[in-house]
């Protein structure tokens, strides 16, 4: 199955089939997880997002159309089912969490303090970003989504993305700079 384009399963779901999102669930699952964690830190919440995302993908798929691709597709929906979940919490704020990579590094180790300190700060200032560059720091950051792919979730041009990208890790650079710096005072 692996060889099936995603747009070819989709169409199948489209046309009927929803045994088929099943394929796409396994697929994606664990990635559209890692985009609403690292926005929400909530486990349990993410995984409930995930879950809507493909009920929505179900309720929707007559939309479909197959002629850009499915995952830029997919993550406009998810986008949408987070700023209706933020709508609905009326939540101001964001947490995210960044990676778990700290966990394979040695506990006991001076490096792993070193590290989770970094990840703190780098936490700490994401933290401070403004939603739109949150989310696009995780879409081309973590979710490895190409420029044009954001473009067309955004509903924006490929030139805005890589101003709007760049301006995004400027920001996050100055806010890491400022926070190592009073950490360290």
């Amino acid at each position: 199955m692996e060889s099936i384009s995603d747009n070819t399963i989709m169409l199948k779901v489209k046309s009927g089939d929803l045994n088929k999102l099943g394929i796409l669930f396994e697929r994606y699952n664990r990635m559209l997880f890692g985009f609403f964690y690292r926005i929400t830190s909530n486990r349990e919440l993410s995984e409930d997002l995930v879950q809507n995302l493909f009920i929505r993908i179900m309720k929707y798929r007559k939309n479909f159309r197959g002629e850009g691709k499915f995952s830029t597709w997919m993550y406009t929906i998810a986008r949408n089912i987070l700023a209706d979940h933020f709508k609905q919490t009326k939540r101001k704020g964001f947490n995210i969490e960044i990676t778990d990579a700290h966990e394979l590094i040695n506990d006991e180790s001076i490096e792993f303090e070193l590290e989770e300190e970094k990840h703190q700060l780098l936490k700490k200032a994401m933290n401070c970003l403004e939603k739109e560059k949150l989310e696009l720091l995780i879409l081309s950051r973590y979710q490895g989504l190409k420029y044009r792919e954001i473009a067309e979730i955004m509903n924006s041009s490929e030139g805005a993305i890589r101003v709007k990208i760049f301006r995004a890790l400027n920001d996050l650079r100055e806010h890491y700079l400022k926070l190592e710096k009073s950490e360290a005072l």
